[in-house]
């Protein structure tokens, strides 16, 4: 081996040791985030580790970063992008379509319409009422309409965003997520919802934010609300697949755009080259794995340890997302997206509701 060749991948073991040292970094401070949120007091708060992981990383990446070698960055980058796509496509192993079929046309039509329209109300409000550029209102009306943080996830993956865009729509599904787990049980119970068992079940699985808030409101008001607002939201969460690939046509469709414009003023259309499909292939792996779910192939251990690696690995994106995340860069919108979170949340009520009621109408 020539010393031109030693020099040559010296660099290179040195960049993929560092790497490696990230990645690593991540996965310890995501074990420590994980016992953090199973303290009874963390928990009892409908705190996901995702929720923690990303919390815990914005505070590191803001007060400590400099103790971080700048080599682990690599690392920590994968962690928040590659990971991040494969956990997203493993989180079909929690939906089956045996599942969404108990709950039938209702569920179906109360998912499907709470979630297209909180995407064009959030998307529409973000950007023309408050302002706010095309990710961040879309990332705060994914995180609305259909998973919380996962869904934020995955949707900053598709349109490429930067993290602290992503941390902003986090934290209004940890402020009106966590306020819904407390709030709709109390209007239930004391009769102002108007709706019975199956109404409760469809309306609180069609306008909370994260898995975990849904099962924690819906079971203070009964094991048949909890399975029916379950069913409902798993089905908010399949929709995840058609709304990533309409978005990644969109997206491909609006670059091109800006490409052509840009080629135009400056008078040289004949050099443009088409814009690149921003396809989320991530999203046919989440499809094939409820599929997979579905025929029950896999034993159900195996599913579960599949479910709780995935877990830690949506955990390490998240706090890798946040230790990503600077607090200047999110002060410059901050009021704005948590407005638009808000706007959101009156419409996920009030609209909600609506739905809730005409689709037990129509097909009660």
């Amino acid at each position: 081996m020539t010393s031109a060749h030693i020099t040559a991948t010296a660099p290179e073991q040195s960049s993929a040791r560092g790497q490696l040292n990230g990645i690593l970094f991540v996965a310890l401070f995501a074990a420590a985030v994980t016992r953090i949120a199973e303290i009874p007091a963390i928990a009892g708060l409908g705190l996901s580790p995702l929720i923690v992981g990303i919390m815990a990383g914005a505070i590191y990446g803001n007060a400590l970063r400099d103790g971080m070698p700048a080599s682990w960055a690599a690392g920590v980058n994968f962690s928040a992008r590659k990971l991040l796509r494969i956990a997203v496509a493993f989180f079909g192993l929690r939906v089956s379509l045996q599942e969404i079929a108990q709950v039938g046309l209702p569920g179906l039509a109360e998912s499907v319409l709470i979630v297209a329209s909180t995407l064009l109300i959030g998307t529409w409000a973000g950007m023309k009422i408050m302002k706010l550029d095309r990710d961040t209102a879309l990332l705060t009306a994914a995180g609305s309409a259909i998973c919380g943080a996962a869904a934020v996830l995955a949707f900053e993956s598709t349109l490429r965003s930067k993290p602290h865009k992503s941390a902003m729509a986090v934290g209004s599904v940890v402020l009106f997520g966590t306020l819904s787990m407390f709030l709709y049980p109390v209007l239930f119970n004391a009769g102002w919802l108007h709706l019975d068992t199956v109404g409760a079940g469809l309306f609180f699985g069609g306008t909370i934010h994260e898995v975990a808030q849904v099962v924690g409101a819906a079971s203070n008001v009964s094991p048949e609300a909890t399975h029916i607002a379950t069913i409902v939201k798993m089905t908010r969460v399949m929709l995840l697949v058609p709304v990533l690939l309409a978005v990644g046509l969109w997206v491909s469709r609006a670059a091109r755009r800006d490409a052509t414009a840009a080629s135009l003023q400056q008078g040289a259309r004949a050099n443009q080259r088409p814009g690149k499909l921003a396809i989320p292939w991530f999203a046919l792996g989440f499809l094939a794995f409820v599929v997979i779910n579905s025929l029950h192939v896999l034993p159900q251990a195996a599913t579960t340890t599949l479910n709780t690696l995935d877990t830690f690995a949506l955990t390490m994106a998240m706090t890798a997302l946040g230790i990503e995340t600077r607090i200047s860069q999110i002060r410059q919108a901050g009021p704005r997206a948590l407005t638009t979170g808000f706007i959101l949340y009156v419409w996920l009520i009030a609209g909600g509701l609506g739905i809730t009621w005409t689709v037990q109408r129509l097909f009660g």
